[in-house]
């Protein structure tokens, strides 16, 4: 019937080795929807349980890594649990009818929190942007809240940082956008991904103002893939380990290439391939003809590593599947490992594998990526320079996935597949410890130094050394390792800056002679937006640090700003519409006008105004027509330098007419815009002016 009668559920104390069937409920059939397990505090797990005939729901809560449950039973179903990122005792529950129930006391009390969040009504609705907030565009990252509207088929952005009210988002005036995607918010920076009118399959990458606002390009063309259910993947991966890192792949004419970057775009280059391959032959593969390329792909699985791995623990350990040539080739996926973040390459393998790193990259783990069973695993203890083989199992079997403790460093792995495609899942338990006899103390360390591909060691502002075993020591790096050692600030120089908001690069990828020049819809010298009369601002040279970066004196790009006063400016963008956007309604019915004007406006006699939305600051314009016709809405907003204006057309029809009725007679009910004369024939009635609307003035 399609029901679940009873779930099992199993806990292993000892990373998986043994295993015991908790009894939650003895006698009781039990069925678990759900478990959720707090992040800050991993004793504490919640799982939410539903009667074999759905009438209701009972969490079981343990504060002891699930070795005991306490049953609590709740009024509402569960959609979802989330736990507070700080204060472990701290729950969300979203039910299928759209409540929010919040708890502060792991699960045992509930108070309601919100109802019916997912509906707005004109009473609710106080969001001041013009059209309709797009469904499901409102996303949370770090610092930042990014939603989009949609109005006349055009998409705006808008940002909120720290909570702070939305801003739309600045991308050039040129930038005509059908899609944008949000790429990282990391370190107080915005990366979007925009496809622009022009493109099918690529998009270009922006990089943004601490406050996400104001967007410069930093690379044209990534490669884009568009997915089931409408997904799109953007072929840009950040590095982790190493901040300012990332690889993308670009792709012009058809030609797809891999780029990497160590100052978070404001330069690109090639991937520098390797002089021989893994059995030692040349590879005979030389630039500027020949590159390693690299492909980007996320994969389907959660829980294998897709094409490319890094991991925070281990920096500068990358490790993806590819190919040399002048090109990125879809069905060659061999692979290649660097340990010094992408300056030097070595192939390893000539199929791709999935890979896992464990005790933080100290044991990489390899497993072929193949539809047909296995029986080895391949692993290498010093970074990939050898390989040895283990025998993980007895029986061939399908390796869905590789799995280590979330968060920790340890030396031990499990290996989940199925040994026909009609048995259970086959759980393997693959230890690593007993191969190395002790505990690495500080004389198993050496340092490296993170240089990029031109040799340059201040990256960012600064010399960064991080700690890596040596190639000859076989001992456990354990919970308590470190990667970094010392940071060394450094002074600023040309390549530390990046082109501002309105300004582009007079060259591609790395030039330390290419400046920044003001586009061609760009004046330097205008006042912005929020100029206030009586202040005064400044005009950028063009450069703005590259967010992040920490270097100290040297070269300033920025210095020399010239100061302007904030001068008086005419009212723009002024826009008037109507709730709900039916431009036809009938006769006796409300209409409500919405007045919007997103521009900041100094009324010249000391009083500054704000008008984003002018009617949600007062009472609502609202007006009724007694009589059928088209009627022109005007407002008009007005100071001392200029004026603005904005019309909307209004069209009433009978009150027992069809909407498209062509005709209007006198003495019948159906009506349009035209009245007869005494001759019978009919005329367009003339427009009539509405009652009682009000004029918005300014100043």
């Amino acid at each position: 019937m399609g029901k679940v009668l009873e779930s099992s559920l199993w806990r292993s104390s000892d990373f998986g080795t043994l295993y015991t069937k908790l009894n939650l409920q003895p006698g009781i059939a039990t069925v678990i929807d759900n478990f959720y397990i707090c992040s800050t505090n991993k004793k504490k797990i919640i799982l939410v349980s539903s009667s074999h005939n759905d009438r209701d729901q009972s969490l079981f809560i343990s504060t002891d890594e699930g070795a005991t449950f306490q049953k609590q039973p709740i009024a509402f179903f569960v959609e979802t649990l989330l736990f507070h990122p700080k204060e472990e005792d701290k729950v969300l529950a979203y039910t299928k009818e759209g409540k929010i129930y919040v708890s502060v006391d792991l699960g045992k009390k509930w108070n309601l929190l919100q109802e019916r969040i997912q509906n707005c009504s004109d009473k609710t609705m106080t969001v001041p942007f013009a059209g309709s907030t797009d469904r499901d565009s409102l996303t949370v990252q770090d610092d930042y809240i990014f939603l989009q509207t949609t109005s006349a088929n055009r998409t705006k952005y808008y940002v909120s940082y720290r909570r702070n009210g939305f801003v739309q988002m600045k991308l050039p005036k040129y930038a005509l956008p059908k899609d944008l995607q949000i790429i990282s918010t990391d370190e107080n920076q915005v990366f979007v991904a925009v496809q622009e009118w022009y493109q099918t399959d690529t998009y270009n990458l922006y990089q943004s103002d601490p406050q996400g606002v104001y967007y410069s390009i930093l690379l044209e063309n990534v490669r884009s893939t568009k997915q089931p259910e409408e997904n799109v993947l953007i072929d840009i991966l950040e590095v982790r380990g190493v901040k300012g890192v990332f690889l993308a792949n670009q792709k012009i004419d058809g030609k797809v290439t891999t780029l990497i970057t160590y100052n978070k775009g404001r330069d690109w280059d090639f991937l520098t391939p390797p002089d021989i391959d893994m059995n030692g032959k040349p590879t005979n593969c030389k630039p500027p003809d020949c590159y390693l390329h690299l492909h980007l792909r996320w994969a389907d699985n959660p829980y294998v590593s897709g094409t490319v791995h890094t991991k925070d623990t281990a920096p500068g350990l990358i490790m993806g599947a590819g190919n040399l040539g002048s090109q990125l080739v879809e069905y060659k996926e061999e692979m290649y490992i660097t340990s010094d973040c992408g300056k030097t390459w070595r192939q390893v393998f000539e199929e791709e594998h999935h890979i896992l790193y464990l005790d933080h990259g100290g044991v990489i783990v390899a497993i072929k990526d193949t539809s047909i069973p296995l029986k080895i695993l391949k692993f290498s203890i010093d970074e990939g320079q050898t390989w040895s083989t283990h025998n993980f199992t007895s029986t061939s079997v399908f390796v869905d996935g590789l799995l280590s403790e979330p968060g920790d460093e340890t030396l031990v792995m499990t290996v989940f597949g199925h040994i026909s495609y009609r048995s259970d899942w086959e759980l393997v338990k693959v230890d690593f410890r007993p191969s190395f006899p002790r505990e690495c103390t500080d004389e198993d360390y050496e340092s490296w130094e993170l240089t990029n591909l031109q040799g340059d060691r201040c990256i960012m502002g600064q010399q960064r050394s991080f700690r890596k075993r040596k190639i000859s020591s076989w001992c456990i790096k354990g919970k308590s390792f470190t990667s970094a050692l010392t940071s060394k600030v450094c002074e600023c120089v040309n390549t530390d800056f990046l082109c501002d908001y309105g300004f582009e690069r007079s060259a591609p990828l790395q030039s330390e002679s290419s400046k920044c020049f003001a586009d061609f819809w760009f004046n330097p010298e205008a006042p912005p937006e929020d100029c206030v009369l009586g202040q005064a601002y400044t005009s950028s040279t063009g450069y703005r640090k590259v967010v992040s970066n920490v270097c100290e004196g040297g070269v300033d790009l920025q210095q020399n700003l010239a100061h302007h006063m904030c001068p008086l400016t005419a009212p723009k963008g002024l826009q008037i519409s109507i709730r709900g956007e039916s431009l036809a309604v009938r006769p006796g019915e409300d209409i409500t006008f919405i007045v919007q004007q997103e521009q900041v406006v100094d009324l010249g006699d000391g009083f500054k105004a704000i008008y984003v939305n002018l009617t949600m600051t007062g009472e609502p314009i609202r007006h009724r027509y007694e009589s059928p016709g088209i009627y022109r809405v005007s407002v008009k907003a007005e100071n001392v330098a200029g004026h603005d204006e904005a019309v909307v057309f209004v069209q009433v029809n009978c009150k027992s007419a069809p909407w498209f009725s062509p005709l209007c007679h006198s003495g019948k009910t159906s009506c349009d815009l035209r009245e007869p004369d005494d001759d019978g024939r009919a005329h367009p009635s003339p427009l009539r002016e509405p009652r009682d609307l009000p004029r918005v003035r300014q100043g």
